[in-house]
């Protein structure tokens, strides 16, 4: 854990000396504004750990209200540091040719002029990100089988992904997302991890409104990364109290034409046996929900749509386009081999900062409509 915190500083810290060094030229006429700006740095980087220590001590609304200023402020440091890497690039890039080539032209960005560009863009771009993670979309999947019998009616499978509720989010990210989920219509609801996140204080109040959702084939869940981070058995305990089945490397099957697996993230312990929790091919069409967007070759064939999240969609553009580095299938359905489907979800609430930019918080309707003869 100190290594990870180590680290987590030495980024972070250098993401703020990069943003001081780009908006230097709008504060070095005042003489006081350089030091102002740097104390107001060295509090943010310090708030993740202050936000920690006060919940700890029981501070919980100050450690809310601090949390939601930290984590936006992460959000607005991460795209500012996105332009400013780029001016930096291009400095680095064109002094480098004019030691080569002294008779070429300056063509330096760097100044108070853009500086001022780049704030008022960011500040623009954060508004927005704040307005688009609350605009929660229905995305629709139509997944064609012939191992439903002709005339069986569409199975409607909802999947929600990546919540994360706890200190930030609580019933007003809960609500209206319960809301939606009633006007569905499901025949079954599943969530694929991340359903709560490492401060999960006082979450009773939520176990009500979970509980106002009843589909006729259930309600079924498996674990993240962040129910370990929270602590395995209170996060268990909280979804099973919220109505969940939480299936931690087994199968059950549902109705009469399902079959549901859940295999436990890897966070702590290690990759589970997946092809244990599969068992062999089967008749029935076979849900598998992992919450990780990663194709096992082995598991070829024993499943026939894999439900995932985890990756956000990378949340906050361009941060996506390292995500898809790690997660290629960042985003959406994918065919796989042997007539198998993955979807990610881009998840339905955020981690860390509470904004998203093109990556629109979801809740994902799949229907698995039988085959024309």
């Amino acid at each position: 854990m100190k290594i990870f915190l180590l680290i987590f500083l030495v980024i972070y810290g250098g993401m703020h000396v990069l943003v001081f060094w780009g908006v230097h030229p709008l504060l070095k006429g005042h003489p006081a504004l350089p030091t102002l700006t740097w104390i107001w740095m060295v509090g943010m980087i310090a708030t993740p750990l202050l936000v920690r220590f006060s919940e700890r001590s029981g501070l919980e609304s100050f450690a809310r209200g601090l949390a939601w200023v930290g984590y936006s402020w992460m959000g607005v440091i991460f795209l500012a540091f996105s332009l400013f890497a780029l001016i930096g690039i291009w400095e680095l890039l064109f002094r480098l040719i004019s030691r080569l080539l002294p008779q070429l032209p300056n063509p330096s960005l760097y100044g108070a002029v853009t500086a001022a560009v780049v704030l008022f863009f960011v500040i623009a771009a954060s508004f927005y990100g704040l307005y688009e993670a609350t605009n929660l979309k229905i995305e629709q999947v139509r997944i064609v089988s012939a191992k439903l019998p002709p005339e069986t009616p569409p199975i409607r499978i909802a999947q929600i992904s990546d919540m994360h509720l706890g200190l930030i989010h609580r019933d007003e990210a809960l609500a209206p997302v319960i809301s939606q989920l009633q006007e569905l219509q499901l025949d079954l609801l599943v969530a694929t991890g991340d359903i709560v996140d490492a401060q999960i204080n006082h979450l009773d109040e939520l176990v009500d409104l979970w509980q106002r959702i009843d589909p006729p084939l259930g309600m079924y869940a498996v674990t993240g990364n962040h129910e370990y981070y929270a602590g395995l058995d209170q996060s268990l305990d909280f979804l099973h109290r919220s109505g969940f089945q939480v299936l931690r490397n087994r199968s059950i099957n549902v109705g009469e034409w399902l079959k549901v697996v859940g295999v436990d993230d890897p966070a702590r312990g290690g990759a589970p046996d997946e092809n244990k929790a599969l068992g062999e091919p089967t008749n029935r069409f076979t849900v598998l929900l992992k919450h990780r967007p990663d194709f096992v070759e082995a598991s070829t064939g024993r499943f026939d749509l894999q439900l995932s999240g985890h990756a956000h969609g990378g949340q906050i553009f361009p941060f996506n386009l390292l995500t898809a580095i790690k997660y290629p299938l960042l985003d959406g359905l994918y065919t796989l081999a042997d007539n198998q489907y993955l979807y990610t979800s881009r998840g339905t609430g955020t981690w860390g900062p509470p904004m998203r930019i093109f990556s629109q918080p979801e809740i994902t309707l799949i229907e698995i409509v039988p085959a024309t003869p």
